[in-house]
This record gives C-alpha cells, sequence and structure tokens, in this order.
C-alpha cells in the first residue's frame, strides 16, 4: 500500500506537466487545423532558457521561469506569424512539410547553441524531501505539481471567461461565420499558436531541474503530447487535461510494477489500446475546446 500510494503522488505530479503539454497542442490542433511538429521543440526552448537565465545570467529563478515561458509565447507568436500564416488555406501536407522543417532547424539550433552536452538547472528549493508516513516528495516536485495546475486553470479561465477566448471558441466552431462577425481570424490563430506554445514551454522549464537538459529532450515530450491528445480526443481541452494524468498513471505504475526500461513503452501501448477500441478519443467530441 506504501509504494501504491508513492508511485500515485508520482504520477499526479508528472500528469501536470504532461496535462500542459497535452492543451497546448489540442488547442492548436482544435482551432487551427495544424500538426504542431515544433511542440516538443518549444518544450525544450522552454528548459534551455530556464537555464540560460538561472544558470548564466544569475536571475530570480521564479523570475526566470516566467521569462522562460514569455519568451516561449514570443517564438510561439513569431513561427505562426512568419511560417504559418502565409500558407494559410494550403494543403495539409504543405503545412506538415512546413512544421517538420521548422522541428528540424529548430533541434539542430539548440545542438549548435548548446552542444550536446546535458546541463542541469539548480532550484531554490531543499534538497531534503518532504515525508509524510510511509511517502516522500521533494518540495520542487510539489512546486512543480502546483504550478502546472495554476496554469491549466488559468488557460481554462482565458477560453471560457475572457472575449479572447470567446472569439476563440467561435473561430474554432466556424471560422469563416467568425470572420463575418468582424473576429481577425489571423489575430486568432497567432493568439492561439502563442498561448499553446507558451503551456510547452512552461512544461519543459518546469521539468529541467527534475531531468538534464539536452536538444533531443523534446522529442520523446512531442510524442506524449501526440498520445495524450489521441487520449482525450482531438480538440478536447479537458481530455488532453485528463488524459496527461492518466498517461502519468499509466507511466508510472507500469515502471513501478513491471519495469521501469518499459515506463514509455507503456502509455504507447494504452494509445494502441485507444486507437483500436475507441478511435476518437475517451471523450466525447461534443466538448471540444469549450
Amino acid at each position: 500500500m506504501d509504494q501504491l500510494l508513492q508511485h500515485l503522488i508520482n504520477a499526479l505530479i508528472l500528469g501536470g506537466t504532461y496535462a500542459l503539454l497535452g492543451i497546448g497542442l489540442t488547442m492548436i490542433f482544435g482551432i487551427m487545423n495544424v500538426v504542431n511538429f515544433t511542440h516538443g521543440e518549444l518544450y525544450t526552448f522552454g528548459a534551455y532558457m530556464l537555464f540560460f537565465v538561472v544558470m548564466v545570467l544569475g536571475l530570480n529563478f521564479f523570475v526566470s521561469l516566467a521569462v522562460a515561458v514569455v519568451l516561449g509565447i514570443i517564438l510561439g507568436a513569431a513561427i505562426e506569424f512568419t511560417l504559418l500564416r502565409p500558407i494559410r488555406g494550403a494543403n495539409i501536407d504543405t503545412t506538415m512539410l512546413v512544421m517538420i522543417g521548422a522541428w528540424i532547424v529548430m533541434q539542430n539550433s539548440e545542438q549548435w547553441i548548446w552542444s550536446g552536452i546535458a546541463k542541469s538547472v539548480s532550484t531554490p528549493f531543499p534538497s531534503d524531501p518532504l515525508v509524510f508516513g510511509p511517502i516522500s516528495v521533494s518540495y520542487y516536485r510539489v512546486f512543480v505539481f502546483a504550478a502546472a495546475i495554476l496554469l491549466i486553470v488559468g488557460a481554462h479561465m482565458l477560453i471560457h471567461r475572457t472575449k479572447l477566448g470567446k472569439a476563440m471558441r467561435a473561430t474554432f466552431q466556424d471560422s469563416d461565420t467568425a470572420a463575418l462577425m468582424g473576429i481577425n481570424i489571423n489575430r486568432i490563430y497567432t493568439a492561439t499558436f502563442a498561448l499553446g506554445s507558451g503551456l510547452a514551454a512552461a512544461a519543459g522549464a518546469l521539468l529541467a531541474p527534475v531531468f538534464v537538459v539536452t536538444p533531443t529532450m523534446g522529442n520523446i515530450a512531442a510524442l506524449k503530447a501526440f498520445a495524450i491528445v489521441i487520449l482525450g480526443g482531438l480538440g478536447n481541452f479537458k481530455g488532453a487535461t485528463i488524459g496527461g494524468f492518466i498517461l502519468a498513471l499509466v507511466e508510472e505504475f507500469g515502471a513501478g510494477y513491471i519495469s521501469s526500461g518499459y515506463r514509455d513503452a507503456m502509455g504507447f501501448l494504452l494509445i494502441i489500446a485507444v486507437l483500436l477500441f475507441r478511435p476518437t478519443g475517451l471523450f466525447k467530441q461534443a466538448e471540444r475546446i469549450g
């Protein structure tokens, strides 16, 4: 029972960052109908920006987290404006090739700038863990969970309680009608891609001190983000949130009770099962993006 509770706590903490990855990707696909192959590199970008601001510039850790997220938002807006806007209306093959090209350029740029040497990020949190009876968890992991939940709630509130969110949901439902109603579709697409990119960068920045930072760390993160979107249903905000926690639970319990070497494989076995028995995802499409 003690081991079960420990695995459950670990999965919940990791699930928050997985949910951030899935929400960002599902928003971009649901509203823009774009398969964002750069999502993993935006995750990596957030991690490297935290490393740069904390370890190189020596700024406050919490300020650095905010800076990393803001820079991720700016990079996402730049990608949408320079790469996606000029090919708006092009067929999906063209869009996919452009995004794959951007992914390759971004990853090789990170390799060139930062080299392939793994980098670590220190935090101001104590190294001794919090202990609750048989359960122990680091202070920083508790912070990661709290920050992830805060960002998830913030994204949900933005989509459902703000004028921008209403415009985003209207664009998702019918972009042509939304344009006729005076909504600037180009701005909504840029805002959507920027927000999704910021959430990916936030996940990378939050997990940078937990793992080492490398140029290829985004590859597995991108695969997991796509897995979460498949679990929750394409374009489903709530589904992506729950899917992130489900994937974390499957990985954690698979690693704990089967083998740690199969951690990533367990999640993808779940995806295969979902695709076989419920191809539209675990949640109905009627709940997509609000």
